[in-house]
């Protein structure tokens, strides 16, 4: 889950609102004049105009007024969130609220349907949003993000083939237009992307500074280094089908091409894919390329794509 989410920020008004989220319950205001009940906060009632409603804690007991579907996030942050269930509740206390269902299939969800409120925590701090869900979910489930396992490296095998370095038919017919498989995923979060920074000198806002770059990045939040990402494609176990033998030695010779087409934000998982590219056997021994495409998990378009050319020798 990304940690660069925008959250919400609050104001004299609504600050009442937001410790109760924290604390489970859910406050909203009630007119001590003519008993009307308010949603959003605000310093007067707007139907008689009286001054200062009082918070009251209320059930959450709601009905699902209208919701939308989203494929696409607003953010790269959201991507993990699709497509998000967006939706208007009103309250049993006659307020509409906006927020989003959790917990709920496609399939499950109808218009006029009763639901519970989730208190959703979202990051360490302890900021909670509200959510909601139907009746017959466990919310206690809902509450705490999920955890993402990594998927799990893709083990070598017996049962993969084995090519000799130097048979040049059985290499060619390697190649393909079709990736392979997906590797196991990777977290880059904000901790990894400051030691990069650190390591390589280049500590640009846009990396570092999560404030600042929430504010000015066209994305949003910090994302990881191109570079970074490309480094790390060492650490993701591809699942290419096939093993090279023959050899004494393997170098990395460069890539033909290295591109960064789509960003990682700060607290995505990545994984990666391949497909033997090219054979080519000359003097300096047999060079494979090979190209890589690394992924935000969920992403159709690529973060790196990098054709690395590797060379054997016997």
């Amino acid at each position: 889950m990304s940690n660069n989410k925008p959250m919400p920020v609050a104001t004299e008004i609504s600050a009442p609102f937001w410790e109760g989220l924290k604390a489970r319950r859910l406050l909203i205001q009630q007119c001590g004049a003519c008993a009307q009940w308010l949603f959003y906060p605000r310093r007067h009632c707007p139907a008689c105009l009286a001054p200062d409603p009082a918070w009251r804690e209320v059930s959450g007991q709601a009905t699902l007024y209208s919701y939308t579907l989203t494929r696409i996030p607003t953010l790269p942050d959201f991507i993990d969130e699709m497509p998000q269930k967006l939706a208007v509740v009103e309250l049993a206390e006659g307020v509409r609220i906006n927020t989003t269902l959790v917990g709920l299939e496609e399939g499950q969800i109808s218009v006029g349907m009763p639901l519970q409120p989730v208190f959703a925590e979202v990051d360490a701090k302890g900021t909670r949003l509200l959510r909601f869900t139907s009746l017959e979910q466990d919310t206690a489930a809902l509450e705490t993000p999920p955890v993402v396992e990594a998927v799990a490296p893709v083990e070598a095998s017996d049962n993969r083939l084995k090519v000799d370095c130097q048979d040049q038919a059985a290499l060619q017919a390697l190649v393909s237009e079709q990736y392979s498989d997906w590797s196991n995923s990777l977290l880059v979060d904000q901790a990894l992307i400051d030691a990069f920074a650190e390591l390589s000198g280049d500590d640009y806002w846009i990396h570092t500074d999560p404030e600042r770059a929430r504010r000015n990045s066209p994305f949003g939040g910090t994302i990881a280094h191109g570079a970074l990402v490309q480094v790390l494609q060492s650490r993701l176990k591809l699942a290419l089908g096939f093993e090279i033998t023959g050899f004494t030695t393997q170098i990395n010779y460069g890539s033909d091409r290295l591109r960064f087409p789509a960003p990682v934000p700060a607290g995505s998982r990545i994984h990666a894919r391949a497909r033997l590219k090219a054979v080519e056997l000359n003097q300096r021994g047999t060079q494979l390329t090979l190209e890589i495409n690394t992924h935000v998990v969920g992403q159709e378009r690529p973060s790196v794509i990098n054709d690395l050319v590797i060379l054997y020798q016997r």
